[in-house]
């Protein structure tokens, strides 16, 4: 006489279970590279917009000494003087016809981005002190140079 069978087998449920799980951590992956690359664009578009706020603010009478984010804020030059990426930023004056914005606390990838984004607005981009990206450091800076 034959048994008949119901149901699933435990092989069955543990290869559901597998599948699933792959599809929620490439789910995940997907939505993290998105969101990495959203939040990259908007921290860009943020900075240029920033730098063309202060060149047009200062450029004609020279930018002043006491250049920085809390100045600019208090011109209206920004709409936040949260730091657009990294964990913090500053704007300060180099000569009277250039000044920096500096952005720091970007991780390795963060830093490779800016470093290699090309920018109309900034005439020179440098990494950290020596021009390169710290891998495995959530310490590492970007300077642009705005003239």
């Amino acid at each position: 006489m034959r048994k008949e069978e119901s149901g699933r087998s435990l092989i069955e449920i543990i290869g559901v279970m597998a599948i699933g799980t792959i599809m929620i951590v490439a789910g995940y992956r997907i939505y993290d590279n998105v969101n990495q690359r959203q939040t990259r664009m908007i921290a860009s578009d943020t900075l240029e917009d920033v730098a063309k706020k202060t060149k047009l603010l200062y450029e004609l009478s020279g930018y002043p000494d006491g250049l920085n984010i809390t100045k600019l804020d208090n011109d209206g030059a920004l709409s936040s003087t949260k730091t657009p990426i990294g964990s913090d930023w500053s704007v300060a004056k180099i000569n009277a016809n250039s000044f920096k914005i500096t952005v720091s606390g970007l991780s390795y990838d963060e830093c490779e981005y800016f470093k290699l984004k090309k920018t109309d607005w900034a005439t020179n981009i440098k990494a950290n002190t020596n021009n390169k990206c710290s891998t495995g450091s959530n310490n590492n800076s970007i300077e642009f140079t705005v003239q």
